[in-house]
């Protein structure tokens, strides 16, 4: 699904994009940081030592300020919400939320080898967007979503990938646009992962589901996208926790 969006909602959408990006930019100096405080914190079941009949299955959410949950709680944030689910399920998975703010591609592949010093079961991928809104180059961004999952099959050969799929609006011109859009699913395809064809489905470009900014989503929408990842997500647990 492609964003629909009147031109009023769009120039407010990349108005507020713009001014996000200058704020991404003032402190993407202290990024290395953040990392490694919000990952060592990020296990929502530390506290429990593990025995070998009932050690959890993990699972990664990697990502940039969605996964992360900018401007909300955390337990707001889609990760907390889908872990609430997978409780519900009686699944056995420990849920990690490895997102941080302003993250690119070029980022994430910076730090994945530090994420990944454990093994993951579970692996999800949500990286891309920042690349898009700034309009860099995408050879770059498909070289190194590539890069971070090859690392993944390298330290955890048996982990399922699952792909989240971003699109753009129409401000870097309709072929950067479609590109954009389509490299997900290419990335997918090649490395036999599993696709949600667009995370803010059904969230993305609608006022009411956005932070001011017009890219976050807020409580409400972070529900919404946690039942679109949940939809892909569930059998895929299922899957490994009963084969």
């Amino acid at each position: 699904m492609k964003f629909s969006l009147t031109s009023q909602t769009l120039y407010s959408v990349i108005s507020g994009w713009m001014l996000l990006l200058a704020v991404w930019a003032c402190g993407s100096s202290d990024q290395s940081n953040q990392s490694q405080k919000e990952t060592n914190t990020a296990s929502s079941t530390a506290g429990k030592p593990a025995t070998p009949a009932s050690k959890k299955n993990t699972i990664i959410f990697y990502g940039n300020s969605l996964t992360a949950g900018y401007g909300v709680e955390p337990s707001q944030a889609f990760p907390a919400l889908v872990e609430q689910k997978i409780d519900s399920a009686g699944l056995n998975y420990d849920v990690v939320n490895a997102g941080l703010s302003g993250e690119t591609t070029a980022g994430g592949l910076s730090r994945i080898s530090w994420v990944l010093r454990q093994p993951v079961d579970v692996f999800v991928l949500e990286l891309g967007g920042n690349d898009g809104l700034r309009g860099l180059p995408l050879a770059s961004t498909r070289k190194n979503l590539q890069a971070i999952m090859d690392t993944v099959r390298r330290k955890s050969p048996e982990a399922t990938i699952v792909l989240a799929g971003m699109q753009i609006p129409p401000n870097m011109g309709t072929d950067y646009t479609r590109e954009f859009r389509d490299l997900f699913k290419e990335l997918a395809t090649k490395n036999d992962a599993i696709l949600i064809p667009f995370l803010l489905e059904g969230v993305g470009g609608i006022p009411k589901l956005n932070l001011p900014d017009g890219i976050h989503p807020t409580p409400a929408g972070h529900k919404i996208v946690a039942n679109t990842v949940w939809q892909v997500l569930r059998p895929v647990l299922e899957s490994r926790q009963n084969g």
